[in-house]
């Protein structure tokens, strides 16, 4: 059963075949510090608190002088997934998965966010847009 309200979709077909995955052209790197760092908070695109610390993902030109870790770019799914939609992050982790990617996804309200090394930016685009593909057919 489709649902494309403000909730967005739930199908997972049609998740896949319209996840429509765009690149984002931006270096970005994960740091973690023992304590949030007021310096950083306009500049992170988001910030996670764990009870080790506060994880931030910056752009990799606002982190200079940090010790950063996985330098990445952002592939943004532009379907508005459902939060509670099933199998949809399984499907792409799998073929990821299958082709030597690893992948750090950041789930907000309307999007998913890929955070992929950037090494692996075009194979990754390759791979969701098979994928996209196939579940079209």
């Amino acid at each position: 059963m489709s649902d494309q309200s403000t909730n967005g979709e739930t199908d997972l077909n049609k998740l896949l075949a319209e996840m429509t995955p765009q690149l984002d052209e931006q270096i970005w790197v994960f740091l973690s510090l023992k304590a949030r760092d007021a310096a950083l908070e306009d500049k992170a695109l988001m910030r996670f608190d764990e009870e080790e610390g506060a994880t931030y993902i910056l752009k990799e030109t606002d982190a200079e002088g940090y010790d950063t870790t996985f330098r990445c770019q952002r592939i943004t799914l532009q379907i508005h997934s459902a939060l509670e939609a099933v199998g949809f992050l399984d499907a792409i982790s799998t073929a990821l998965t299958l082709n030597g990617i690893s992948s750090n996804v950041v789930s907000a309200f309307y999007h998913d966010h890929l955070f992929v090394p950037v090494e692996k930016t075009a194979q990754t685009m390759s791979v969701l847009k098979a994928l996209s593909a196939s579940a079209r057919e």
